[in-house]
């Protein structure tokens, strides 16, 4: 049986408009890559489907690639692109 972690995904700003949330439990099989937890988070909310397959992540704070390992316990934030002035 695989193991299963769970991650807590945060969703910022527009992001957390379209998941109808700020954060949520993501739990997915292991071994799982930060992709691996936006895509279940992208199915999981009516909205959420409109987040970028690939938008800007920060593991545990810190930026990081879609395909960084993730491990339970983990802290995923999905972050918007930002403007600039």
């Amino acid at each position: 049986m695989p193991e299963r972690i769970r991650v807590k995904v945060l969703f910022f700003a527009s992001y957390s408009d379209l998941a109808g949330r700020e954060s949520a439990e993501v739990i997915v099989g292991s071994p799982a890559t930060a992709g691996d937890v936006v895509r279940q988070a992208r199915a999981m909310f009516p909205g959420a489907e409109r987040i970028p397959e690939r938008p800007m992540v920060a593991l545990n704070q810190t930026h990081s690639k879609l395909a960084a390992q993730v491990a339970d316990g983990d802290e995923l934030a999905l972050l918007p692109p930002m403007a600039g002035g």
